[in-house]
């Protein structure tokens, strides 16, 4: 709006087009951002387009995804920014229902109740993430066993921890085992909203 009036438009006629007030506009011309205000944005920002991405993760994935954005900030701000705006992850908080609420994602029952044996192949699978450390950054390799023969039946390696990661993992193992009717994926609680539940979460994968 200062380029447009350096060119002659006045103030009034660029806030009608606009459809803004002139009072904000003068009060921001008085104070302009900050410094330190466009950072803090730039970083709510990252931070938000992280969880809309995947609302299931925490602050603690979350400032990972804004730091691979270009927006390095301490665990602590990023903590703050998300309690301050109400950025929680699905299943960190209890959603109620009532004025304007939603209900919280689907869990499942837990199906093994700790027995982690099984009388034949493909009738319960255990996945779990682990996390690697390597000269280029950090990897992510979500692995599904089968817990008869205690084998490897899908994996899958990404460099950020999305719900993809176990979503690509389940496809590959679905893909190589063939018929999976009876089959029970197992998985403990995590941050991966495809496959987790509160405490422990055991789904049919067909």
């Amino acid at each position: 709006m200062s380029e447009l009036a350096a060119d002659g438009i006045p103030v009034a006629v660029t806030c009608r087009v606009l459809k803004i007030a002139r009072q904000p506009y003068y009060r921001w011309l008085a104070r302009p951002v900050t410094g330190t205000d466009e950072v803090a944005a730039y970083r709510a920002n990252a931070l938000f387009d992280a969880h809309r991405d995947d609302p299931e993760f925490g602050y603690r994935f979350l400032v990972d995804e804004a730091r691979d954005a270009g927006q390095p900030m301490a665990d602590r701000t990023a903590w703050r920014i998300c309690s301050g705006n109400g950025w929680w992850s699905a299943f960190g908080k209890r959603r109620r229902r009532g004025k304007g609420g939603k209900p919280g994602p689907p869990v499942h029952d837990d199906l093994v109740c700790r027995d982690f044996t099984a009388d034949g192949p493909n009738r319960l699978w255990l996945a779990d993430i682990t996390e690697h450390h390597t000269g280029e950054g950090k990897l992510y390799l979500c692995a599904i066993k089968d817990a008869w023969s205690h084998r490897i039946v899908g994996y899958s390696i990404d460099s950020r921890m999305k719900s993809r990661l176990a979503v690509t993992a389940l496809d590959n193992a679905a893909a190589r085992r063939g018929d999976l009717a009876s089959c029970i994926l197992h998985t403990d609680r995590g941050s991966q909203g495809a496959l987790k539940g509160p405490h422990h979460h055991s789904a049919p994968t067909g």
